[in-house]
C-alpha cells in the first residue's frame, strides 16, 4: 500500500518516443507504451517459436530442448526453418524485445525527469548479446558460429569455444571480464552486507545511520566511498563486466585464431629475460 500511494506521483503524462498520447497508458501500476507493446508481442512470438521448435525436436526435456543456428554452409543466408532458420526469426524477436524493452526504460525516465543510467546499462547486456548472435558470426561469415537457445547446448557451445582456443581463460579480455564481474560481486555484497547490519541489528538494539557505515569502512579499509559512491562504482564496474566480456568473445576468431596460451609468447620474448 505505501507503494500505491506514490502511484499519483510517478504516473504522468508525456516522455513517450513513438505513439504520443495513443500509447500513453498504463496496466494496473505498469507503464506500458509503444515499446511495452512491441516488447509484448516479440517476447510472445519468440517464446511461441521456440516451442514450435520444440515440437519439431526430438524431445520435450527441458534441459535438451535447443534451437540450433544455420549450419556453417549457409553462411550468412537465410536458412530454410527447420535447419536454422527458427533461430533467426527467435534472434530477431529476442533483439526487439531487448531494444523495446530499453526504449520503454528511456520514456520511464523521461517521465521521472531522471537520467538514463538504468537504460544505459541495460543497453550493454543487449550489447554483449548482439556481439554474440550477430557481430561475431557476421564477422567470421556464418550464423552457425552464434550459439544455438538450449540450456545443456548452450553450456556445450560455450565449452567447445573455449576449448578452440585451447584455454579461454587465457584471453586477456576474458581475464579483465571476470575480474569486474568478481569486483562487482565483492563491492556490492560488502554493501548489502553494511546495510543489512546497520537496518537489522537485532532485537533491542538501535537501528544505524549512514555514518555508521562510512565509519565501518573507514575503520577496516580505511576508505570509506559514501553512500552515492558506492552506487557509481557498483554501476561502473558492472557495465565495464559487460564490455569486456562482449570484448573477449569477438577477438576470438575474427582478430586472433589460435590458442590463447599463445597470446602470451610477447611476455616470454621481452629483452628483460635475454
Amino acid at each position: 500500500m505505501a507503494m500505491l500511494s506514490f502511484e499519483r506521483k510517478y504516473r504522468v503524462a508525456g516522455g513517450t518516443l513513438l505513439g504520443g498520447d495513443l500509447f500513453d497508458f498504463w496496466v494496473g501500476p505498469f507503464y506500458v507504451g509503444f515499446f511495452g507493446v512491441t516488447t509484448i508481442f516479440c517476447a510472445l512470438l519468440g517464446t511461441a517459436l521456440i516451442l514450435y521448435g520444440a515440437s519439431l525436436g526430438p524431445t520435450w526435456n527441458l534441459w535438451q530442448i535447443s534451437i540450433a543456428p544455420p549450419d556453417i554452409k549457409y553462411g550468412l543466408q537465410l536458412a530454410p526453418l527447420r535447419e536454422g532458420g527458427l533461430w533467426q526469426i527467435i534472434t530477431m524477436l529476442a533483439l526487439g524485445a531487448f531494444v523495446s524493452w530499453a526504449l520503454r526504460e528511456v520514456e520511464i525516465c523521461r517521465k521521472l525527469g531522471m537520467g538514463y543510467h538504468v537504460p544505459a546499462a541495460f543497453g550493454v547486456a543487449i550489447l554483449a548479446y548482439f556481439t554474440l548472435e550477430v557481430v561475431r558470426p557476421v564477422l567470421l561469415g556464418a550464423w552457425g558460429h552464434a550459439f544455438p537457445y538450449g540450456i545443456f547446448s548452450h553450456l556445450d557451445w560455450v565449452s567447445n569455444v573455449g576449448y578452440q582456443y585451447l584455454h579461454f581463460h587465457y584471453n586477456p579480455a576474458h581475464m579483465i571480464a571476470v575480474s569486474f564481474f568478481f569486483t562487482t560481486t565483492l563491492a556490492l555484497a560488502m554493501h548489502g552486507g553494511a546495510i543489512l547490519s546497520m537496518a537489522n541489528p537485532g532485537q533491542g538494539r538501535v537501528v544505524r545511520g549512514a555514518e555508521h557505515e562510512n565509519t565501518f569502512f573507514r575503520d577496516t579499509i580505511g576508505y570509506s566511498i559514501g553512500a552515492m559512491g558506492i552506487h557509481r562504482l557498483g554501476y561502473l564496474l558492472a557495465v565495464n563486466a559487460g564490455i569486456w566480456s562482449a570484448i573477449c568473445i569477438v577477438i576470438s576468431g575474427p582478430f586472433w585464431t589460435r590458442g590463447w596460451p599463445e597470446w602470451w609468447d610477447w611476455w616470454l620474448n621481452m629483452p628483460i629475460w635475454r
